[in-house]
């Protein structure tokens, strides 16, 4: 793989707003590299996990803390004038209550504290259509489960021999199997659960089926319970979690621990994660971003080519890559 090109590339479509093309690119570096060349670069082949890895082996090494944390996490760029496939296909977006057309990936994040960097990723691929019966309305399956990923991506970081003590985790992978296998390599997890997850406050009520929702549970800020949750055997910390939103209503989450002797201090940063209410991005990854030069023009703000969408529109769409 030529880093430079991948450099280049990916510097460009973060400064860009709008569609991107490599004519553009081109025009940019003034001419050092040839639309050609970017083209072939990015039909070459598909960048994988692996690749990844390989470019951010080093670094992960060098800032590497026994306290760090992993953090698995999915988002979807939305791709709304793409013609549909098993790559760019319809997606329940969590944040928005709604389907929406786009790639969905899973991002894997090892958090020091300091620096947040993305170690591994998975294209989330929906190859398997099917007719559903109550709609009468074509769909698109996967193979595998989003938690399948997951746990798969977990056991690939073990096999790496990345140095992380926790594992933080969204609502939608916060499953009974993904917890026990996380605690079978002796590893705690913290985890937002849904507001229907049913939990018994002692070991009495587990035993008696008496179990109640973690929405009705009256917890203050950073208030901690210990309980057991419905269908999974070991007994973990339930941590309330009350904030003010943008707009001023009052925000509550509940997090889920296996470490028993948390306070639930550090256990706050996961509430980072919740792409509903903060700021999406991992923390520590505003470093990353780059300040736009100065006389940089984007793309955006030249006239559109006829018969393309409208501003708000290709806004929507996200940088891509046009050759």
């Amino acid at each position: 793989m030529n880093q430079d090109l991948l450099d280049l590339d990916t510097d460009d479509l973060i400064r860009t707003f709008g569609s991107a093309t490599t004519t553009e690119l081109a025009s940019r570096v003034s001419d050092t590299v040839s639309h050609d060349q970017v083209t072939r670069f990015l039909s070459e082949r598909d960048d994988t996990s692996r690749d990844r890895w390989l470019q951010v082996k080093s670094t992960v090494r060098e800032i590497a803390q026994p306290d760090a944390v992993r953090i698995f996490d999915d988002t979807i760029q939305e791709k709304p004038w793409t013609d549909e496939s098993e790559l760019i296909c319809w997606h329940f977006d969590h944040c928005q209550n709604r389907t929406v057309k786009g790639m969905n990936l899973l991002n894997a994040f090892d958090d020091s504290g300091e620096v947040s960097i993305p170690v591994d990723f998975r294209l989330i691929r929906k190859p398997l259509p099917f007719c559903d019966v109550a709609t009468r309305r074509l769909k698109r399956a996967s193979e595998v489960t989003k938690n399948e990923l997951l746990q798969k991506r977990f056991l690939q970081a073990l096999q790496n021999q990345l140095t992380f003590r926790d594992v933080f985790m969204d609502r939608w992978f916060a499953a009974k199997d993904n917890f026990a296998l996380i605690l079978s390599k002796h590893k705690p997890f913290v985890a937002v659960l849904k507001d229907n997850r049913l939990m018994a406050l002692s070991q009495a009520d587990q035993e008696q089926v008496r179990f109640v929702r973690v929405d009705s549970l009256p917890l203050a800020d950073k208030q901690v319970v210990r309980g057991w949750l419905k269908g999974f055997e070991h007994d973990v910390l339930l941590i309330g979690r009350v904030f003010t939103n943008k707009d001023g209503c009052t925000g509550r989450l509940s997090l889920v621990c296996s470490d028993l002797t948390c306070d639930g201090e550090p256990e706050c940063r996961v509430c980072a994660r919740d792409t509903r209410r903060v700021d999406p991005s991992p923390p520590g990854l505003a470093q990353w971003r780059q300040p736009v030069p100065p006389g940089f023009v984007p793309l955006w703000a030249a006239a559109p080519p006829r018969g393309a969408p409208s501003g708000r529109a290709r806004a929507a769409h996200g940088p891509t890559r046009m050759t």
